[in-house]
């Protein structure tokens, strides 16, 4: 059987005078996590809201299960599939927590699904998101996208503006989605976390991939990390 992919080949992203990131190839793999890290203004978060949908990409071929869908607008990526996890706890602040979650989820089946993987928001159910702590409006995003049925999801920065200590206890969460068949794209400035729960790893610097291969021995080898880091 044939695993399902996302697929980025020589994928440039421009803004302004040129590219801010270029030549990027790499494969999602339904089932895997995919760790893309990297120093701050190295692209990451432009790579992946290309793939989205969210910014046009000026060269190469984005594919979802062997189809091009560069042409698709975002809303029709999402359709197929792919769901984005932007930089930041992107609720709906007025909208209770159910009807936050209701947004994405296409039946009550669904919609409880979202909350068996996160048991202390049933309490919160009917409490609008404005009064939710950062780490409960994280879940609720989590729990939003997991809504969603996606068959690939891209996460940027979900520890942004979180405690250590909620950060760690949500995070394994990306590995059970992972583990029920999603394909995850993850970036990540918790490196060794996101190493850790990762098959694979890419590294960008300066807009261009410096590192691609296995996640364990990036993990295990800092040297290897710190040159890829510096685009060496």
């Amino acid at each position: 059987m044939t695993t399902e992919t996302l697929e980025l080949d020589a994928v440039t992203v421009s803004r302004g005078a040129g590219p801010v990131i270029s030549d990027v190839s790499l494969t999602v793999r339904a089932g895997e996590v995919l760790a893309l890290v990297g120093p701050n203004g190295a692209g990451k978060t432009s790579l992946i809201e290309s793939i989205s949908g969210v910014t046009p990409h000026s060269g190469g071929t984005i594919r979802l299960g062997g189809e091009p869908i560069d042409k698709l607008s975002r809303v029709a990526r999402a359709r197929r599939g792919i769901v984005h996890i932007e930089q930041g706890r992107a609720v709906f602040p007025s909208l209770t927590v159910r009807e936050n979650l209701s947004l994405t989820a296409s039946s009550p089946a669904d919609l409880d699904d979202a909350l068996a993987r996160f048991p202390e928001l049933e309490k919160r159910i009917d409490s609008p998101a404005a009064l939710l702590s950062g780490g409960e409006q994280q879940m609720v995003v989590l729990a939003r996208a997991f809504a969603a049925k996606p068959r690939f999801l891209l996460i940027d920065e979900m520890s942004l503006g979180l405690a250590p200590v909620v950060f760690t206890r949500l995070f394994p969460i990306v590995g059970t989605l992972a583990d029920s068949g999603v394909g995850v794209l993850l970036v990540e400035q918790f490196t060794g976390l996101a190493l850790g729960l990762a098959k694979e790893a890419i590294v960008v610097a300066s807009g261009r991939v410096t590192f691609q291969g296995d996640a364990d021995r990036l993990r295990e080898e800092p040297q290897l990390l710190h040159r890829a880091y510096l685009g060496g």
